[in-house]
């Protein structure tokens, strides 16, 4: 296969077995999304990739069991933003939390872990969800990529209607061409593709 440009990275997000069948926040066929992303990564076609890895805290804020007479994936307010309520999932140091052990990830240029501050969530790669303060502070990871020359991102990985997608519009932000591989993508509600695709319609992204 032919090398993309050198300022083409590619994005995995929390490939990670909690958002697998038999995790604690499942997508479905999340697991069919291993062996395709570790064919594309062994090709070697991205000069820089960049894993995600959701890393909560055992009494993180979005958890539902932090929340007494609230249950997973209701809705509330945390910090006068929404928020929705999950199952314990991707605490520090489960098995869950790990980097699906069926990928090489030694391609990987980057490790970054988020969701690691109890009280704010993270689904972005770029940008924590709001906190106490308001504001949604970056990752750093544009920065990091601004200053190895990268230009465009490819995003992929868990989940399409979560943390990929805010990913990929906070890549634009972030002043990069986007493009969202759809098929290498599942969501946590098949019912959320319809606001998936206008979100990224809205914000001028490609899919793949």
């Amino acid at each position: 296969m032919t090398a993309l440009p050198a300022d083409v990275a590619l994005l995995v997000i929390d490939l990670q077995p909690d958002f697998m069948p038999g995790g604690a926040l499942a997508c479905e066929q999340g697991d069919a999304l291993v062996a395709p992303i570790t064919a594309l990564l062994a090709e070697r076609r991205y000069r820089t990739v960049v894993a995600t890895q959701d890393w909560h805290p055992a009494d993180h804020a979005s958890f539902a069991s932090q929340h007494p007479g609230h249950l997973p994936f209701e809705a509330i307010l945390l910090h006068a933003q929404p928020q929705t309520l999950w199952p314990d999932h991707c605490v520090q140091g489960s098995a869950g939390a790990a980097l699906h052990p069926g990928v090489d990830w030694t391609v990987a240029d980057l490790i970054l872990r988020k969701g690691t501050r109890q009280q704010v969530d993270s689904y972005s790669a770029f940008r924590e969800n709001h906190g106490p303060d308001g504001t949604r502070p970056a990752t750093g990871l544009a920065g990091w990529l601004h200053e190895r020359g990268i230009r465009e991102v490819h995003v992929c990985g868990l989940a399409r209607d979560y943390c990929v997608l805010w990913s990929a519009q906070d890549a634009v932000k972030s002043g990069f061409r986007v493009k969202f591989l759809w098929e290498l993508t599942r969501p946590v509600t098949d019912a959320n593709d319809g606001m998936v695709r206008e979100a990224l319609a809205k914000a001028r992204i490609a899919i793949l």
